[in-house]
């Protein structure tokens, strides 16, 4: 495990709240750069955080940010987004693909737009960045691609009520499957990251009960995981299908209340697992 992620290139889809606003402050830490790659430009009345924020707060935390205006769904945006934080680091160190979204209806009741955009922000977007970041990451040294996706299970009970959802989320679980075999000769890894507990992020407080919502984790719990897993050997971890808790118990935590927004109060487990 390398010690540190100091001067890597990190870029962050959906970074701009969140799991992957966690995950860059937790990486800034270290005195990492973020490319926040996000569609938050403005504030929005109801959910916190712009890229601009988001880069406030790396930079606070010891980090350096570029904030860049990104739907993960037009090809040519994140080609710019990728050349522009090339042009000025000179590199990619490590992809996080973060963003993502989540439409839980039925075959029946799912507008066939809705479907293209899941489609589009998880796998497309999970497939694209992470073909037109490789490129830039072959003589990084120790090299990632988190997906933040489940492990794959093919039990009718997680198709069934929301089969377009799950299709979309298992199709970035592909892409970990294939990437990290196509890319292991380049040292590349390429790994999922999902967690135990619903995480308390503005996806759950707006498609799930307030109680539900009550009973998840921060958002921290898979930021410290996501690190665990970024600071470890390329070579040798790769085409896993990680879970949040597991991550950090295999890196000696055992104490794991902090991490609950209510501390006592019982955590609901998350999908697919």
């Amino acid at each position: 495990m390398t010690a540190t992620l100091k001067d890597k290139i990190i870029f962050i889809t959906g970074a701009s709240r969140g799991i992957g606003r966690a995950i860059a402050l937790r990486c800034a830490k270290d005195g990492a750069t973020i490319v926040i790659a996000a569609k938050s430009a403005e504030p929005h009345p109801n959910l916190e955080g712009t890229i601009y924020s988001v880069a406030e707060e790396v930079e606070r935390a010891g980090g350096k940010a570029l904030p860049i205006v990104v739907d993960v769904r037009d090809e040519a945006i994140v080609t710019e987004a990728v050349n522009l934080a090339v042009s000025k680091f000179g590199r990619i160190d490590i992809l996080v693909n973060n963003a993502s979204a989540i439409n839980m209806s039925s075959t029946l009741e799912l507008p066939m737009k809705r479907f293209d955009l899941i489609f589009a922000v998880n796998v497309r977007a999970t497939f694209m960045c992470s073909k037109l970041c490789v490129p830039h990451m072959k003589n990084s040294i120790n090299p990632h691609i988190l997906n933040l996706s489940p492990p794959l299970n093919m039990d009718p009970k997680w198709f069934k009520n929301h089969v377009a959802y799950t299709m979309s989320k298992y199709g970035m679980s592909m892409c970990t499957l294939g990437m990290a075999e196509e890319f292991r000769s380049l040292g590349i890894a390429v790994n999922s990251l999902w967690p135990r507990t619903l995480i308390a992020t503005a996806a759950i407080s707006v498609n799930f009960p307030k109680h539900l919502y009550d009973a998840s984790r921060k958002p921290d719990i898979m930021a410290d995981a996501a690190y665990a897993v970024l600071t470890s050997d390329s070579r040798t971890v790769t085409g896993n299908f990680f879970i949040d808790e597991e991550v950090l118990k295999a890196h000696g935590v055992t104490d794991f209340s902090g991490y609950s927004l209510n501390p006592g109060a019982k955590l609901y487990p998350d999908l697919y697992l």
